[in-house]
């Protein structure tokens, strides 16, 4: 039978998990697993419209569901989990136990930059006013950081090198 081999790849919304996992995905020759979209594909509705209608708690559980079947029916396979996940349910300990885990670091100025656009499309920071959703951002990612820290591997968001993230991850002992 192959060896299960999963990456994890986590970060605060908006650091280029999805972007970034499937090009390391590519290079890897690994299948691309964005958890947000797995779980959006199982209910047929955008996270938004799931995190609106079930309530933090409850999508919290579904998200946990959804990344054990993505372990449990998956041999090599990198997963792009929501910036959440590892924070809830002891989900870290979920990823680590099972695979490599990724953490794309970035600053809350970083992030505000990258956000700022997309904020309709983030249940956590739609409608906030731009001060407030800095402030959001900042705090969000001091009480997540503790969680994503717990990563194998931790690098550089912004200025991220994926030959160099390859290289990082497959000189890891398991």
């Amino acid at each position: 039978m192959e060896e299960k081999k999963l990456v994890f790849m986590c970060g605060f919304m908006g650091c280029g998990k999805t972007t970034q996992g499937k090009k390391l995905a590519k290079e890897l020759g690994y299948y691309f697993i964005d958890l947000d979209d797995y779980i959006s594909n199982k209910f047929d509705v955008t996270i938004t419209e799931l995190f609106k209608d079930k309530g933090e708690a409850e999508f919290r559980k579904i998200e946990t569901e959804s990344l054990k079947e993505c372990i449990d029916e998956n041999l090599k396979a990198l997963i792009a989990v929501g910036g959440g996940t590892p924070c809830f349910n002891k989900n870290m300990d979920l990823m680590l136990t099972n695979g490599k885990v990724i953490y794309l670091e970035m600053s809350a100025e970083a992030l505000y930059g990258r956000l700022f656009n997309e904020k309709d499309d983030r249940p956590l920071i739609k409608g906030k006013a731009n001060e407030e959703m800095f402030l959001y951002i900042e705090n969000l990612l001091k009480s997540r950081e503790a969680h994503y820290k717990r990563a194998q591997i931790i690098t550089d968001g912004v200025n991220l090198d994926i030959l160099n993230l390859k290289e990082q991850l497959l000189n890891i002992t398991p």
